[in-house]
């Protein structure tokens, strides 16, 4: 099953000069050397996408906008899927901002994934994947889950002293940027 976002971020508006230089001559000549560019990241998948505007449409820097199959009513064209080193400085940190927001607006959903996350293998279970979190961290919080099922991300603080929201960015920008091999909340760059 493909997944595929419906809405994104937008974390970097490009001129068409810096966009299109990085494309293949066969993608460059189906699109217009004019067009505004701008990366976008997903909201569901944390997908990392470039794509042109339509004319006259403008957008601001971490403006939520319609990337689907539908009809859009700012973005033109999705041009491709692009690597977290192919943002710019900029791009980066708008990111990481928009990625801390989606992260507290969906607290239900990490403390469900905290709450029912399991091993990946016989040595290494998907809680060790965040930073910080050992053995004796994993067990700790294996107990208190046992226990009562974690509510809120204060409920994880004050019960085990972690930031579940900020554990949770950091993996996700760590995953986008393919510094580990397993992923959690993203796609893998070649699906």
């Amino acid at each position: 099953m493909r997944r595929r976002e419906e809405y994104g971020y937008v974390i970097d508006v490009l001129p068409p000069e810096v966009a299109t230089y990085r494309l293949p001559a066969r993608v460059r000549r189906d699109f217009p050397h004019d067009a505004t560019y701008v990366h976008v990241v997903g909201e569901e998948y944390f997908t990392l996408l470039e794509a042109t505007l339509k004319r006259g449409a403008v957008v601001e820097v971490g403006e939520r906008v319609y990337v689907g199959s539908g009809t859009r009513d700012k973005i033109d064209k999705i041009v491709r899927r692009v690597k977290y080193d192919e943002l710019q400085a900029q791009g980066r940190e708008n990111l990481a901002v928009v990625i801390k927001k989606l992260v507290n607006e969906r607290e239900g959903k990490f403390v469900k994934w905290f709450n029912e996350a399991g091993p990946i293998t016989i040595k290494l279970h998907s809680l060790e994947l965040l930073r910080g979190v050992g053995k004796k961290k994993l067990q700790e919080i294996l107990e208190e889950r046992r226990k009562k099922p974690f509510t809120s991300y204060d409920d994880v603080k004050q019960r085990i002293g972690v930031d579940l929201a900020e554990l949770v960015v950091d993996r996700i920008l760590r995953e986008l940027s393919g510094s580990d091999p397993y992923y959690v909340f993203t796609i893998p760059p070649s699906q």
